[in-house]
């Protein structure tokens, strides 16, 4: 733990914090998304198993998780690093990359986009959500599970040497799993030993992150390290947002670029629009909150990729930030949230 004190641990290696730059913490660039196929409407059956192709577009951007080949993104690491070429050259630096155990993680090929890009990356180390979870993970104890999470930190993941940076996206459904439950704890412990930064990707329930946050203080985790992830698809209500942001987690943003009239895993939410998001940023720093916001794309189908006529992942950089300023978020407000608190949270203890 000493050697990583202080350091922020990319696939290629431990750097200063002040290597980061503008830092997307939490995206993909590279996974598999097959355990999250919905079928669609009879009529529409024809549609899943069809290429992307222009005259589908609209139609994928509602229904994204009902296209086979929309599902793998990781049959586009040359379109992704294009894609982060052009992120570097619209002043980005990193990008934490929260592809976890149960979605085809591939750290050889983020080593290799690292390389060839100079973009830092961060992997994650974990499970997604019990959907995923092999028999064997669901068998092992929270002190086996706590082994394997210090294991991909410190020595390396998925018989590699290219070792993680940050625990997570830690996936919990609503209601959570008993499996679930396990790895939180586990979670919590291994980054009580590490130091380090936890990305939690909570149930679609506003319930749901204020849960996870008990789970993981009771076992002992570091709440002011943790990133609770896609609060703008989960927290709606004002009064409920501000209650949970004096928990002292990190409020993170993640769905920039994703519009969509009907949300296919919980179709009882509106997803708000970026400017509906950027709203609400705005509230938070208002409230005295810009220390804890983090942003991001979640970028994990194929058709927000660039290459497919998506927003891609300097969307943010060269669409929202202009419009950030213009609602009267401040350029400070701004580098705080894209270049200090995602310094702050990577650096490990």
């Amino acid at each position: 733990m000493s050697s990583l004190s202080g350091k922020v641990q990319t696939v290629l290696g431990p750097i200063h914090p002040d290597q980061l730059g503008y830092t997307l913490t939490h995206e993909h660039l590279t996974m598999t998304f097959n355990c999250c196929y919905c079928s669609p409407p009879p009529h529409q059956k024809d549609l899943s198993n069809e290429p992307i192709v222009m005259r589908n577009l609209f139609w994928l951007k509602q229904n994204p998780y009902s296209n086979r080949e929309n599902l793998l993104l990781n049959q586009e690491c040359e379109a992704i690093k294009e894609e982060l070429l052009s992120f570097k050259e619209a002043g980005g630096g990193s990008i934490v990359e929260n592809t976890t155990t149960g979605i085809s993680r591939d750290v050889k090929a983020l080593k290799i986009m690292a390389e060839e890009t100079g973009v830092n990356i961060i992997s994650g180390a974990g499970f997604y959500v019990d959907a995923t979870h092999s028999s064997e993970t669901r068998s092992m104890s929270v002190e086996q599970l706590t082994k394997v999470l210090v294991k991909e930190v410190l020595e390396g993941a998925d018989g590699t040497d290219i070792k993680c940076g940050i625990i997570g996206e830690i996936g919990c459904s609503w209601p959570l799993t008993e499996s679930e439950r396990k790895i939180l704890q586990s979670t919590a412990e291994a980054q009580s030993q590490l130091g380090c930064p936890v990305n939690i990707h909570p149930g679609r329930n506003s319930d749901a992150p204020f849960q996870i946050l008990r789970i993981l203080q009771e076992a002992g985790g570091d709440i002011s390290k943790t990133v609770m992830s896609h609060l703008d698809r989960t927290i709606f209500d004002e009064k409920k947002l501000l209650e949970f942001a004096e928990l002292g987690s990190y409020l993170e943003f993640d769905l920039f670029g994703t519009e969509m009239l009907n949300y296919q895993f919980n179709e009882a939410v509106d997803m708000p629009s970026d400017n509906e998001r950027i709203k609400t940023l705005r509230l938070l720093v208002n409230e005295g909150h810009e220390d804890r916001i983090v942003i991001a794309h979640d970028i994990h189908t194929k058709n927000r990729l660039t290459k497919y006529g998506g927003h891609g992942y300097s969307h943010i950089l060269l669409n929202i930030v202009p419009k950030m300023l213009l609602r009267g978020i401040s350029q400070k407000s701004i580098d705080k949230i894209l270049l200090e608190n995602p310094k702050r949270w990577l650096t490990f203890k």
